[in-house]
């Protein structure tokens, strides 16, 4: 074989070998991080009147309408270390004195027990809230949850939104 054909099909050889290493590395950087699991937030689940509901079971979302940076963070982590499920947080424009939930079932068992944790003061408004789970409304007046319920019995079915079983 002629040096120049030794030659050229070693390059050809290369170069189908630098293209698969691109294709590789293209699709190796594009797929998502192994960490990184979408799954939902929560899941609706069936609650039959009568079944205890704990914290456990609930997830809450947190929502910012006041003018105190990181107050829906700071809420958060004090649902959270009181052991409910985080849902989402953000920013809304309301007016919002101290602390409010937003829901269209004010009477299901999951808007209740999130109601006695946010003490006698808190407003239910019967609207839609931004996120899943429990919408909670802090306003600037908000400084500390109350002592409130450990569970509560739902007085009929309902639909709670409860985080994800693994």
């Amino acid at each position: 074989m002629a040096e120049g054909a030794r030659s050229a099909i070693t390059l050809a050889a290369l170069a189908v070998l630098l293209v698969l290493g691109a294709v590789w590395g293209w699709s190796a950087l594009t797929d998502p991080l192994p960490a990184k699991v979408d799954r939902p937030l929560c899941v609706d689940t069936t609650v039959e009147a009568g079944t205890k509901v704990y914290a456990q079971d609930v997830t809450v979302s947190v929502y910012n309408a006041g003018t105190r940076e990181g107050l829906a963070g700071r809420t958060m982590q004090l649902l959270s270390d009181d052991g409910f499920a985080e849902g989402s947080m953000g920013n809304v424009r309301a007016r919002v004195a101290r602390v409010a939930i937003w829901t269209l079932e004010p009477e299901n068992p999951a808007v209740r027990l999130v109601a006695s944790r946010l003490g006698p003061d808190v407003d239910i408004e019967r609207r839609e809230g931004p996120g899943v789970g429990v919408a909670v409304v802090v306003g600037d007046g908000f400084d500390k949850l109350a002592k409130g319920r450990r569970s509560i019995v739902a007085a009929e079915d309902a639909t709670i939104c409860s985080p994800p079983v693994d």
